[in-house]
C-alpha cells in the first residue's frame, strides 16, 4: 500500500490519482454487490477452518467489529483491556482479519462502542464542553488505534464509528477533522454507519466514500406479513435513501440489517419482547428476501452486512429466536440471493 503523504514531490498528482481511483472502485461497486456478514466477535480463539461457513454462504465481505466501552452520560471510552473478548481486543481484530483475508473475504473494520447503562450509543450525550473534550480524546485514541491496523493489514473499508445520534449532529467539527487524520493513516474507502432514523441529520457525508445506514427501518407490524406486504412497506424510504444517494453524491452501504425470527420482527424490533412473541422462521425470511428484492438491483446501492453471524458449529436453528439467518429459513435465502451478486 502506497503511503502518498511521504512521498512529497508527487503528491498532488498521487492524491488526484488515488481520489478518482477510490470513486472509480466505489462507482464500479454495482456490478458485484457488497455480499456481507456481520462477525460476532468471539470469546476465545477460534479455528479459521470456520470461515469457510462464509463461502458457502456466498458472503464475499464481512464485517469485524472491536467493541470499545463508555458509561452511559459519562465521558470517556475504554477499549482492548484484558477483561474483553478475545475478538474484541487488537490481538484478536488483527488474527480475524487475517483468518477472512485467507478465505478471500474483503473486510470492513467497524468500531462499535457499546455504552454501558443504554447498549447502544444513540442515546450517549454528555453535559459540558470539558466532558465532550474528554470522549474526544479518548475517542480519536480508539478511532485511530484502529485505523492503523487497517492500513497495516491492508483492510478493505473502515468505518469511524457507529450509531451516534447526538455527538455526530454536536460535535461535527470533531468529526471532520478525525476523517481528516484517519485518511492520514489509511487510504482506502471510508463510511460512518449512521441509525436508520439518523442519517438525514449527518452533514460530513462529502468527507467519506459512502453513505452508512444502520438498516432497522419498521416495516410492516404485521405478525407474519408476506414479501409484498413487506415490499410495500419500503416504498418511502426507499425513495428517500435513493434521493439522499443522489444529494451527496455517494452509494448507500447498509452497514447493518437484519431480522428476529419472532412475530412482528419486520416492525419495531427494539420493541420486541423475545418472551412474548412466538417463534416464526418466516417473516425474517420474507424480510430478507423483500430487502433484496427492493435494493440490490439499483444502481446507488452497494450492498451490505446482515446482522449477524456466529462463527460456531451448528449454531442457530428453528428454536432460536435471535437475529442470525443461521440454520433457519433465512440462510438459504441469503444463499441463493448472494450467489447472483458475486
Amino acid at each position: 500500500m502506497i503511503r502518498v503523504k511521504y512521498i512529497y514531490g508527487l503528491v498532488p498528482v498521487l492524491l488526484i490519482f488515488f481520489g478518482l481511483s477510490r470513486w472509480k472502485d466505489v462507482e464500479s461497486s454495482n456490478a458485484t454487490k457488497i455480499n456481507g456478514a456481520s462477525l460476532v466477535s468471539p470469546p476465545q480463539k477460534i479455528s479459521p477452518r470456520l470461515f469457510s461457513s462464509l463461502n458457502d454462504l456466498n458472503a464475499n465481505w464481512v464485517a469485524i467489529i472491536p467493541f470499545g466501552f463508555s458509561r452511559g452520560h459519562e465521558p470517556g471510552v475504554r477499549f482492548n483491556h484484558q477483561r474483553q473478548w478475545w475478538g474484541e481486543r487488537t490481538d484478536g481484530t488483527c488474527e480475524l482479519v487475517k483468518c477472512a483475508k485467507d478465505y478471500d473475504l474483503r473486510i470492513l473494520l467497524k468500531p462499535h462502542v457499546w455504552v454501558l447503562g443504554d447498549g447502544w450509543p444513540g442515546e450517549y450525550d454528555l453535559d459540558t464542553e470539558s466532558d465532550w473534550q474528554i470522549w474526544e480524546k479518548d475517542y480519536r485514541k480508539y478511532i485511530l488505534t484502529y485505523a492503523k491496523i487497517a492500513d497495516s493489514l491492508n483492510v478493505d473499508m473502515f468505518a469511524v464509528g457507529t450509531e451516534y445520534r447526538h455527538a455526530v449532529v454536536k460535535r461535527e467539527r470533531f468529526w471532520r477533522e478525525l476523517i481528516r487524520e484517519v485518511r492520514e493513516i489509511y487510504d482506502g474507502p471510508l463510511t460512518y454507519a449512521a441509525n436508520w432514523d439518523n442519517y438525514q441529520k449527518i452533514q460530513f457525508w462529502d468527507q467519506l466514500d459512502y453513505i452508512g445506514v444502520d438498516a432497522y427501518f419498521p416495516l410492516d407490524d404485521d405478525p407474519n406479513p408476506t414479501i409484498a406486504q413487506l415490499e410495500r412497506g419500503w416504498q418511502a424510504d426507499f425513495g428517500d435513501l435513493s434521493t439522499f444517494s443522489g444529494k451527496w453524491k455517494r452509494p448507500i452501504l447498509f452497514t447493518e440489517y437484519g431480522y428476529q425470527s419472532v412475530d412482528k420482527a419486520a416492525g419495531k424490533h427494539w420493541e420486541i419482547d423475545k418472551s412474548h412473541h412466538a417463534l416464526n422462521m418466516e417473516v425474517q425470511a420474507n424480510a430478507y428476501q423483500a430487502l433484496f428484492n427492493k435494493f440490490w438491483g439499483q444502481e446507488w446501492f452497494a450492498g451490505g452486512f446482515f446482522w449477524k453471524w456466529h462463527l460456531k458449529e451448528a449454531y442457530g436453528g428453528a428454536k432460536n429466536p435471535n437475529f442470525t439467518p443461521q440454520g433457519k429459513l433465512a440462510e438459504e435465502v441469503i444463499r441463493k440471493h448472494f450467489s447472483a451478486y458475486r
